[in-house]
């Protein structure tokens, strides 16, 4: 069961697309400070762009398949609207 306190939808950072012609791509988790896997978690688009930069590639999930997310990609806490340092956002692609 999802945490009844989440909106219905949330945006959540992506890797890039996988370049070996598949198009998928995984959801990003990042490590805390005490060790634990986090799941990254928007409640609106504006709020994921204004915490994680304009060239962050994200995906919107409907809160009911976190389950689904968990059991492919483990994690132990879901952090919401937290704000990446700048130093650590993703940044333009550039051309060869």
């Amino acid at each position: 069961m999802t945490n009844p306190h989440l909106p219905p939808v949330l945006y959540l950072p992506t890797a890039p697309i996988a370049a070996d012609g598949t198009g998928e791509t995984t959801v990003e988790l990042r490590r805390t400070g005490d060790g634990r896997i986090a799941l990254l978690a928007y409640t609106a688009l504006d709020r994921l762009v204004e915490c994680c930069g304009e060239h962050q590639p994200w995906l919107m999930v409907h809160t009911e398949h976190l389950p689904k997310l968990h059991e492919r990609q483990p994690y132990d806490v879901i952090l919401l609207d937290g704000e990446i340092p700048e130093e650590l956002r993703r940044m333009a692609a550039t051309r060869a």
